[in-house]
């Protein structure tokens, strides 16, 4: 290995390969979610094959993975249902050990002798048009995560991971809150500074440990109610931007004109470091929480769900499009899970039989609209992204597992 390093050495070799050989140890750092459930279904494919009918209508013969690709891309692209991936992944499991390790410029091709359909690795299709590469005497990494597909295109829900807020009544009223701001200002910005009070218990201090504190400032907490019980599920913040705490909250002792003692509290100040759009005296404060690295794997659940759509985040539109946000009646507490994908239904319109003589009231099948992904969960609400939609989806429609 060493003799490696430092010689110079020509020769071909994917960057995989070079990242690799480089690093001191394995990598760790790839921590992709792949239930025993979805494994066992890939062995089972990888042995027998997917049945031709599973194939979409338009599966290639082959394909070379391009840049800006998402494995909801390409199992859509050979599957009828791209929520199937374990299917997609067996049908290549001795080539690609993990399904997310999928790299551009790899190029799939599709057997389907014998009446089943395997994927599989053209030898040597992806290493031919690599370059020479040649390794000096020093250490080189290469970022596999970064250059691997993701699940979604990540811009869309990116966003949404640090925007939306559910917070409880507890945790709204004991949110932080702007009271003042330099030289009287109305609205913040950017650089500007303010001060901050925190509610009895919920004091804005510093923490030793902690070299900056960061807070996420919002307005306008709106009630998220379910649309069939009614239940409260929790109250979504507007997002507005970040603030940095520069000092502590405190108090301080003086002796007022009438010379009694009297204690005046000195609200923390903060510092606007980032601003969606302009602050004001009232808006809330919570701290940042820390940053939360998902690898989404689309599947049905396990266990039956039917849910509501609750809202459509961040737009004044009556119905959501698609690769927009809506968030769920259902979250945590009822088995749902980042990567699960549910099938959205259109409600069938009631009507009368005119046929009939006697106008008999039917009611019409509901019909399957498109599917979502939830993305982020919260105890009772979920944040879910539309996938792919035939009609404008509104809230109050029905969610179900996917066929």
């Amino acid at each position: 290995m060493a003799q490696t390093l430092f010689d110079t050495v020509s020769r071909k070799l994917t960057w995989t390969a070079i990242a690799c050989s480089l690093l001191a140890g394995p990598v760790l750092s790839q921590n992709f979610p792949v239930t025993e459930q979805q494994r066992a279904t890939a062995k089972q494919v990888a042995q027998n094959g997917v049945p031709l009918s599973e194939l979409g209508p338009d599966a290639p013969q082959s394909y070379t993975v391009k840049p800006g690709d998402t494995l909801w891309d390409i199992s859509g692209m050979f599957l009828k249902n791209p929520w199937h991936w374990p299917e997609l992944w067996g049908m290549n499991l001795s080539d690609i050990k993990n399904p997310h390790l999928i790299y551009p410029g790899q190029m799939l091709d599709l057997d389907t002798s014998n009446g089943r359909a395997r994927l599989s690795l053209r030898t040597g299709g992806a290493d031919a048009d690599l370059p020479t590469v040649r390794v000096s005497p020093r250490t080189r990494i290469e970022n596999l995560k970064a250059s691997a597909l993701p699940t979604l295109k990540s811009h869309l829900i990116e966003p949404f991971l640090a925007e939306p807020m559910i917070v409880d009544e507890l945790g709204l009223s004991a949110a932080a809150r702007i009271v003042a701001t330099q030289d009287g200002r109305v609205l913040l910005s950017r650089g500007d500074r303010a001060y901050a009070r925190g509610n009895a218990g919920y004091e804005l201090q510093d923490e030793p440990a902690k070299k900056q504190q960061m807070f996420r400032v919002f307005r306008n907490a709106t009630p998220l109610k379910d649309p069939v019980s009614g239940e409260v599920l929790g109250y979504e913040a507007q997002y507005i931007g970040k603030a940095l705490l520069a000092r502590s909250e405190s108090s301080q002792e003086s002796v007022a004109a009438d010379g009694k003692n009297r204690t005046d509290i000195v609200p923390a100040t903060i510092d606007i470091v980032d601003a969606k759009e302009e602050m004001r005296v009232g808006d809330r404060l919570l701290p940042e929480p820390p940053p939360q690295l998902q690898s989404y794997v689309p599947r049905a659940p396990t266990s039956p769900i039917e849910a509501r759509i609750v809202s459509i985040y961040g737009s004044a539109v009556v119905n959501a499009a698609q690769n927009q946000v809506v968030s769920l009646n259902r979250g945590s507490r009822d088995g749902i899970e980042s990567g699960h994908v549910l099938a959205i239904m259109t409600d069938g319109a009631r009507l009368v039989d005119k046929t009939d003589a006697k106008l008999t009231p039917l009611k019409l099948p509901d019909e399957r609209n498109g599917l979502l992904m939830v993305f982020r969960t919260f105890e009772k609400v979920s944040y879910a992204l539309v996938l792919d939609i035939t009609q404008g989806v509104k809230v109050g429609d029905r969610l179900i597992n996917p066929r």
